[in-house]
């Protein structure tokens, strides 16, 4: 006699599981948003790298028996320091930017690098990595062009009075150091703090940008009071202030097309810089083209 199964033992697996559904009013409790601590490389990368490899050359300076606290004029030109006669005489373009990694000795460097990371830190959220990068090299340069001209207009009557045998480069001091790019950033940063579009406090905004335009502005006066006569014969510390002219100079121009990267589309912000970047590089060259022609 055959028997029927109930329904939910027909497939010999034993009673089907229960479905519990919630009831129409369930509400999850919310999962807490667990967020990841960004790294300080993450933060500004670029201003890390920038201080890295300026502490790098200086030590591979020191490895190479270069002094540590003065080295020699000699030491700072084998090294890429600039100086007129090279660049103009000699066309040793390249110094124009590997000046701005080498340095007069560990105070030297310091100061540099401190005032670099705090600026760094500050530009970086608001121009990116590449604009960093962008506006040390370029502001640097720019610094460091201008240098050439202040030392080496007079260049072609100089020429003839040397001794025989003298190389030009001799007769003009090296410059070195990343100051003139450190102004530059600072430049940058006087222009787009004074954005309306940044999430930040108007107060606050303000005064920050305020110790951005101290820093500048005292440093410039510092600079310039080093360089007088009676104060360099007796200290031996030669400023220059043509460098630091011209990066602070070539930081404004820069950031006048730009927008900060907070606040703003990316794409909007991405052209700006494109803007700012091609618009830097085409009067560094033609600035350059002309110092050749007139002074060279």
């Amino acid at each position: 006699m055959s028997s029927v199964l109930p329904p939910s033992d027909r497939d010999g697996l034993g009673p089907e599981p229960e479905i519990l559904r919630p009831a129409p009013d369930y509400v999850p409790a919310p999962q807490p948003v667990v967020r990841r601590q960004r790294s300080f490389w993450a933060t500004a990368p670029a201003t890390y790298v920038l201080v890295g490899i300026n502490v790098a050359v200086f030590l591979l300076m020191l490895l190479k028996h270069v002094s540590g606290i003065s080295p020699t004029p000699e030491q700072l030109m084998q090294w890429g320091a600039n100086n007129a006669g090279s660049v103009l005489v000699q066309g040793e373009w390249w110094r124009i930017v590997t000046a701005m990694f080498v340095h007069v000795g560990i105070i030297h460097l310091a100061t540099n690098m401190w005032c670099l990371w705090n600026l760094g830190l500050l530009a970086e959220p608001l121009m990116g990595s590449f604009g960093v990068v962008a506006v040390y090299v370029l502001t640097g340069a720019a610094g460091n062009l201008l240098s050439v001209v202040r030392n080496g207009w007079h260049i072609s009557s100089i020429l003839p009075q040397l001794p025989a045998g003298m190389d030009a480069a001799a007769y003009f001091p090296p410059g070195a150091g990343a100051s003139g790019a450190v102004f530059g950033i600072a430049g940058a940063l006087i222009v787009l703090l004074k954005s309306q579009r940044l999430p930040v406090p108007p107060d606050e905004l303000k005064k920050l940008r305020k110790s951005v335009i101290y820093f500048a502005a005292i440093n410039l006066v510092i600079g310039l009071t080093i360089s007088l006569d009676v104060v360099s014969s007796r200290t031996g510390i030669s400023i220059d202030n043509s460098a630091h002219l011209g990066g602070v100079l070539c930081g404004l121009l820069f950031a006048t097309p730009m927008v900060p990267r907070i606040g703003n589309p990316k794409p909007v912000f991405q052209t700006r810089l494109q803007i700012a970047v091609w618009m830097i590089v085409g009067i560094l060259v033609l600035f350059g083209f002309y110092i050749s022609r007139v002074l060279g």
